[in-house]
């Protein structure tokens, strides 16, 4: 169990970090993280953020923020303790989920402010989360496949599972035809962008993996049931400058995705399933004709 620490605990923190804005109070923020996350405000007006968490995820975050540095929608990092237990980074202000805008201008400003700057892999031989690597791009869909089938239950059909296990095997057969590996954000959904007056303005908990592009632009377009049609895909699918596929297979791609994120909105919004399941039919008849 990971103790709260006091105003006058924080204060030395930045001090031993050579940050001399003085924190004048804190809020305790609820989140999906096993560790404790404080928002501080400082005399100067400022806001950050002081996470304690596991030191391998404090490493990942660090090393994701330091690597996509220049990317507006990103905090930037502040600082982390020698030991990996903390890291700080400025607060976006602004609210996630609601007051969002039209998905195609926020899909065009994460795929032309963040997508856009990734980063090829160079580290080892692996596919998926870095934190739970996967020999195969096949492997990890097929967990995540899975998975979603377990969720789903009856809402969706055997034969729809049998489209989509389908599908993934025949784009996922050879890792070579995957394209290049880039090193992605991992968990690009609404409940991780800051919006404020309707435009996206940050993103935050990064959960770092290793894939194609096309993995975080096709999750973040999953990630919100409204706007679900390929005129909204592919106007922001127009401004991807690296990791591009043909578009037959970005339907394909889009059809495994959504299935994978109706089985998420079952476990964690259940409200918006009526909108995904809308969204899967459509989908499929435009994959089934595709």
């Amino acid at each position: 169990m990971i103790l709260e620490p006091t105003i006058q605990d924080i204060n030395k923190l930045f001090r031993l970090h050579h940050i001399y804005d003085e924190i004048i109070e804190f809020v305790r923020l609820s989140g999906t993280t096993s560790g404790l996350v404080l928002r501080l405000d400082s005399i100067r007006g400022e806001k950050y953020i002081l996470k304690y968490d596991d030191p391998f995820q404090i490493q990942l975050a660090a090393q994701f923020l330091d690597t996509y540095k220049d990317s507006v929608l990103l905090p930037k990092n502040l600082f982390a303790s020698q030991d990996s237990t903390y890291i700080v980074y400025n607060f976006i202000e602004g609210t996630t989920h609601v007051n969002r805008g039209k998905k195609k201008d926020w899909l065009r400003i994460i795929t032309q402010n963040l997508l856009n700057k990734y980063a090829s892999y160079q580290g080892e031989d692996m596919w998926g989360r870095i934190g739970y690597p996967r020999q195969t791009w096949k492997e990890f869909n097929e967990i995540s496949i899975e998975e979603a089938k377990i969720n789903i239950g009856n809402e969706l059909s055997i034969d729809d599972y049998s489209l989509v296990r389908s599908t993934a095997d025949k784009l996922y057969a050879n890792d070579l035809e995957q394209g290049e590996k880039f090193y992605l954000h991992g968990d690009t959904g609404v409940h991780n962008f800051v919006y404020h007056d309707s435009t996206l303005i940050g993103v935050i908990d990064p959960s770092p993996m290793v894939g194609p592009i096309v993995y975080d632009f096709l999750y973040a377009f999953c990630s919100s049931p409204d706007d679900m049609n390929m005129d909204t895909l592919f106007t922001a699918y127009n401004f991807l400058e690296q990791g591009r596929i043909e578009k037959s297979r970005l339907i394909e791609e889009t059809l495994i995705q959504l299935y994978c994120r109706v089985g998420l909105s079952i476990k964690h919004h259940p409200n918006d399933l009526p909108e995904y399941k809308e969204a899967w039919a459509y989908w499929k008849q435009i994959c089934e004709s595709n």
